[in-house]
């Protein structure tokens, strides 16, 4: 695409947060979290002190004010995507904020800024590792260059481990936020003294049991009830297959059931969140379960050559922290060997394209807001430069059939490698 729209300055150091700027942020977080009744379990953290290298799940946006108690009084700088800058890049700079385009090929600038962060300013530097809310209330996949980066930046590794964020206020459907009781996990798993010994699938068999999260079976296990009369509301977004018949993107959900149009099967959706079959014996009572059945069915799609995804879309582009600006309209596929997005801008086209090895997951959002002000489910693209949000025309319930195929791609194509 044409220079004429300056891009967002990826280059710029990060800083260490503006010493006005720390109690306004702790004036948020603290008393919210006090109220939720926030449990900290700290594991092995005697001792320590910053600089250190802070790995957080990432539920929702009250994960900022649970990370800000967790190391309270200790500030951090953070890593954060492009989007969360928009109309607020003064503040985000202030407060530590280190930006990046998410799942691009390269990330040696991101590294720079990070080791940056840890040698000359000598605070926590913070990674939401999953860069991505929750889709489903489980761990989303890690990449293996995090574990790598963890190596040669030498520092100890803190993973806070957030329970209850998702249940608040679950992605897919945004509800009202719920006042459910938090609690989270920050655990050293990695020691100064580990690093000098330590080797890779030992960095990542330790970050990833200590990222290991199920949010249903933590609302199980707790007897956390939701009693929300709209607790099943878009719950097809990420059940978009049906159990019983297997029609895609025929689900409903609404008020406490989700039902598929094609069969007529419901399930409801009780207080302690699981499934239970209405009309007929229940085979998903845990909505993961269900969740990763329909990633099997993809797997299994993509080894037949049966999977291939073709979309008119409409694109956004997020270049700066200045907001979007709608491109128009171009074309979308996927296959095993990767994306391809194609579109016309102020008379030039634009052809994209990402191959399978250079992306283990894809961005993708619900209900987002485009720039005509529709709220569509969208894939997001990024370019070393720019940000393309893509929502597929007169398509229902496709993103994370999409994310699952881009990952289970990848998984194939690396295990051939």
């Amino acid at each position: 695409m044409k220079n004429e729209i300056k891009p967002f300055d990826m280059q710029k150091k990060p800083i260490k947060e503006r010493w006005f700027l720390t109690p306004i942020k702790w004036a948020l977080a603290l008393p919210v979290t006090f109220m939720r009744g926030l449990k900290v379990n700290r594991v092995q953290m005697e001792g320590l002190k910053p600089p250190y290298l802070l790995l957080c799940t990432h539920h929702g946006f009250i994960d900022f004010k649970v990370q800000t108690r967790a190391i309270f009084p200790h500030t951090a700088t953070y890593v954060v995507a492009i989007d969360g800058f928009i109309g607020r890049e003064w503040l985000l700079r202030n407060v530590g904020g280190i930006g990046k385009r998410k799942f691009t090929p390269q990330d040696r600038v991101l590294f720079k800024n990070i080791k940056y962060s840890l040698d000359e300013l000598k605070v926590i530097t913070t990674i939401y590792a999953e860069s991505a809310y929750s889709i489903a209330g489980t761990t989303s996949r890690l990449p293996d260059s995090l574990f790598k980066v963890i190596k040669v930046l030498n520092y100890p590794v803190v993973v806070l481990n957030m329970h209850g964020n998702f249940l608040t206020q679950p992605n897919y459907s945004m509800p009202k936020p719920r006042k459910i009781k938090l609690e989270a996990d920050l655990t050293q798993v990695i020691t100064k003294k580990d690093l000098e010994t330590i080797t890779f699938d030992e960095i990542k068999e330790r970050v990833t049991k200590a990222f290991h999260y199920d949010e249903w079976q933590y609302q199980l296990d707790h007897q956390i009830q939701i009693k929300d009369p709209n607790r099943a509301k878009s719950l097809n977004k990420i059940l978009y297959t049906c159990e019983t018949c297997l029609k895609e993107h025929e689900m409903m959900g609404e008020g406490k059931k989700i039902t598929c149009q094609s069969c007529g099967i419901t399930h409801e959706l009780d207080h302690f969140g699981q499934l239970h079959k209405i009309n007929g014996e229940t085979k998903y009572n845990h909505v993961p379960n269900w969740y990763e059945m329909q990633r099997n069915i993809v797997h299994q799609n993509l080894l037949n050559g049966n999977y291939f995804f073709e979309s008119d879309v409409y694109i956004d582009s997020l270049r700066n922290a200045k907001g979007f600006r709608h491109v128009g309209i171009g074309k979308l596929t996927h296959d095993i060997n990767g994306i391809h997005l194609t579109f016309n801008s102020m008379d030039e086209t634009i052809d994209i394209t990402r191959e399978t090895k250079s992306l283990y997951t894809i961005h993708i959002e619900f209900d987002y807001k485009k720039t005509d002000k529709i709220k569509s489910d969208g894939i997001v693209i990024s370019t070393e430069s720019d940000t393309f949000y893509c929502y597929p025309i007169d398509k229902k319930d496709v993103v994370v059939k999409f994310r699952f195929a881009v990952e289970e791609a990848y998984q194939i194509t690396m295990s051939k490698a």
